[in-house]
């Protein structure tokens, strides 16, 4: 991963364990704002979570009290480089997520950007404490990193024009109650739990659940006749998969499946 220039320590860190990466945002003295190295650092993470075999499913967390404040605007201010990579977009993610399913564990406050890479995520899990924003307008800009696209993908439209058109920020009790937030815990607890949440995607076959999250966003707005037409060929490639055969064989003979990845 890349080094950082501030506090000469890795930007982004990555470890895994039984099937489950998790990628901790590492500028806690930026509030993990994001700047390009960072944003480098974490679509490198993806990468890394997506191409390896023996990795079902992510969680993103931010080390310190805050999840991101967003985009570095020390860096934007002194002219330096918009954190945009080529293939993911905006910090290294909002564009292209990836193929695997993301869960992130929101600590304190997801604002702008860091809000937006929550929302890149599949799932979030918050600590109590944490909080919610989109408050580009109140600094002349529009939440163009996927903010304005997401949110009301995920929460009721006039919720989110609210929180769009004022840049008021929302407790995560209000996410929660409003089903953008899947899991509260006490404070520090999120990460434990998005963990848990993650262990208990990854026992799941490797292909069945990244299909299942293909699929998901594939037929997102389409009519019912649409969906099933445009689900088909991968729902007949999980049907022929070696883990579909695999799995049925397992429960007849009451035992634990080994799932291939296939």
């Amino acid at each position: 991963m890349s080094e950082g220039t501030v506090e000469d320590e890795q930007l982004v860190l990555f470890e895994s364990h039984d099937g489950v990466a998790v990628i901790t945002l590492n500028r806690p003295r930026r509030r993990n704002a994001i700047d390009l190295p960072t944003a480098e650092a974490l679509a490198a993470a993806l990468t890394e979570l997506d191409a390896r075999d023996d990795l079902v499913v992510g969680v993103i967390t931010g080390n310190g009290p805050v999840f991101s404040a967003g985009m570095d605007l020390k860096v934007i201010a002194a002219g330096g480089p918009r954190p945009i990579v080529p293939g993911r977009g905006a910090f290294g993610i909002v564009e292209n997520p990836p193929a695997k399913p993301l869960i992130a564990a929101v600590e304190g406050a997801a604002l702008a950007g860091g809000f937006e890479i929550a929302l890149a995520c599949d799932l979030i899990v918050a600590a109590d404490n944490a909080s919610f924003g989109l408050p580009e307008v109140k600094r002349g800009l529009a939440a163009a990193a996927g903010g304005a696209v997401r949110l009301p993908q995920r929460i009721p439209y006039s919720q989110a024009m609210r929180m769009i058109l004022t840049g008021e920020p929302i407790t995560a009790q209000r996410a929660y109650e409003l089903g953008l937030v899947v899991e509260l815990t006490p404070p520090g607890g999120a990460l434990a739990a998005a963990k848990a949440l993650a262990a208990s995607i990854a026992v799941n076959a490797p292909l069945a659940v990244r299909t299942s999250k293909a699929v998901i966003e594939l037929v997102r707005g389409a009519s019912l006749a649409e969906a099933f037409d445009r689900q088909r060929p991968l729902m007949q490639l999980i049907r022929e998969s070696a883990d579909a055969r695999e799995g049925a064989v397992a429960f007849a003979e009451k035992r634990e499946p080994k799932w291939v990845g296939r």
